[in-house]
């Protein structure tokens, strides 16, 4: 059986996900990748789901279309990473939905996990590193890049994505690591990495 870990870097936007994604993954050897849009089929569904055009998009398809991705995601690149024997860190996971389209959107987090378990084949993550971060600082970071269609959201959806979070952690304590996203990139960096050698001992 493959040692292999499959860890995920959560959080709101803005909150450093991206960057730690890749040092992390770095310091690993490890194959780094994101939902959604890990693989070509993820990055037409990203693009339909980003774009700010698509203000029509109900919450039901959205929340089909990140399990879709999830599910090609998984399959193709994941569990075979996995399989070979080389960890694989990503940029979000399902947990993701469960935060974003469970208490975000408000479509029910029990039933927004059923089907993307079944998306995921069951196989969750090892570890979630869950990147904290308060909502003014998000704001602040937003402003200096252009925003997606879910950065354009109001304080109210990201105050539910982040109780959400907050929850998720709590219920699952033994996989989530929570890092405080707030000081220097490497001071964060750190955190990371001595919390994933702590929790998966690599």
């Amino acid at each position: 059986m493959s040692t292999a870990k499959y860890i995920a870097l959560e959080g709101v936007e803005g909150c450093g996900k991206s960057t730690h994604v890749t040092r992390l993954a770095e310091s690993l050897g490890a194959l780094a990748t994101r939902e959604p849009g890990g693989t070509a089929i993820g990055s037409t569904l990203r693009g339909i789901m980003a774009d700010t055009d698509n203000s029509h998009l109900s919450a039901r398809a959205e929340a089909l279309m990140m399990a879709a991705d999830r599910a090609q995601h998984l399959h193709e690149l994941v569990v075979p990473t996995l399989a070979a024997g080389r960890h694989v860190v990503s940029d979000r996971s399902l947990y993701s939905s469960l935060a974003y389209q469970g208490y975000g959107r408000q479509l029910g987090v029990d039933a927004v996990r059923n089907f993307n378990d079944f998306a995921v084949g069951g196989r969750w993550p090892d570890l979630v590193v869950y990147i904290r971060l308060d909502i003014a600082v998000v704001r602040e970071r937003l402003k200096k890049r252009t925003t997606d269609r879910f950065e354009q959201e109001d304080d109210a959806f990201f105050a539910r994505v982040t109780e959400g979070f907050e929850e998720l952690a709590r219920r699952e304590p033994g996989r989530w690591l929570v890092v405080d996203g707030l000081p220097p990139k490497d001071d964060v960096q750190r955190a990371i990495r001595d919390g994933v050698r702590e929790r998966l001992g690599v």
